[in-house]
């Protein structure tokens, strides 16, 4: 969770989750598994040299973009997706876009308006299934009537009944502030801002505040938020460094498992 809503948020997950009496350990990777004769998962081999008895491990493998079969196609593919504009019409491999092929999906890469105009792939089936719309819409209708693709990501998880939801993308954000609420209670809503915009929001047993912080994500509206709230805690909003890893460093801080 540091790395989709920072190590602040991140640590109340954390104490979430020891409270429960979850064993999470940070930092640490699985080396290997180990059967028993008839084949049955009996131990995993952890990277600091411990072991664990287990008898069930979740592996998540993550996903990669299915580019491979565009190369020598002359559009702009790779690894990370494929480029195309706001509208889901794709570029070539200068970098000039094309009138004739769009993309939608997992797979796309576009500038997101409302987000800085940062390149994003957003992997999220309502994603998938709005910029599909756009690309069939401005695939018939000419350039002053073709849309934008302003979907915002959002996700959400329940973890001990506590309701955890996103909208935007914190992963963005420089700055964050608790706008509503307390971290020390696990009900609160953070707000993520970004050179002085608000660009996200986050929440633990506050979901039903989210629409309205995406109204303020949608509208630019700047950064801290400069109006009072329910359940706002103290006159003044102190912005604090979200401690978001660097993406430049190769790091192992997230959980890796469950026992």
């Amino acid at each position: 969770m540091v790395g989709a809503l920072g190590g602040v948020i991140g640590a109340v997950a954390d104490r979430l989750q020891r409270k429960h009496e979850v064993d999470l350990r940070c930092g640490i990777s699985v080396t290997a598994l180990e059967g028993d004769d008839v084949g049955r998962l009996r131990r995993a081999h952890l990277s600091d040299g411990s072991a664990i008895d287990v008898e069930v491990a979740v592996v998540s493998l993550g996903a990669m973009r299915n580019t491979e079969w565009l190369a020598g196609s002359g559009v702009a593919a790779g690894p990370r997706g494929i480029a195309c504009d706001a509208g889901c019409r794709v570029f070539d491999v200068n970098g000039i876009v094309t009138d004739d092929i769009y993309a939608a999906g997992d797979v796309a890469r576009s500038p997101h308006p409302l987000l800085d105009y940062q390149f994003l792939a957003l992997e999220h089936w309502g994603n998938a299934v709005e910029q599909a719309e756009i690309a069939a819409h401005n695939m018939i209708c000419a350039g002053p009537d073709r849309r934008p693709h302003l979907w915002l990501p959002m996700f959400w998880s329940t973890q001990f009944g506590v309701n955890i939801k996103s909208v935007g993308v914190p992963s963005l954000g420089d700055q964050l502030v608790v706008a509503q609420g307390a971290l020390t209670e696990e009900r609160f809503v953070a707000v993520y801002g970004y050179r002085g915009r608000v660009i996200a929001a986050a929440s633990f047993d506050g979901a039903k505040w989210l629409g309205f912080y995406e109204q303020q994500i949608a509208s630019g509206a700047p950064f801290p938020p400069e109006y009072r709230t329910v359940d706002r805690r103290t006159e003044t909003l102190e912005p604090i460094d979200p401690a978001f890893p660097d993406p430049g460093v190769p790091r192992e801080d997230e959980p890796r498992f469950h026992v």
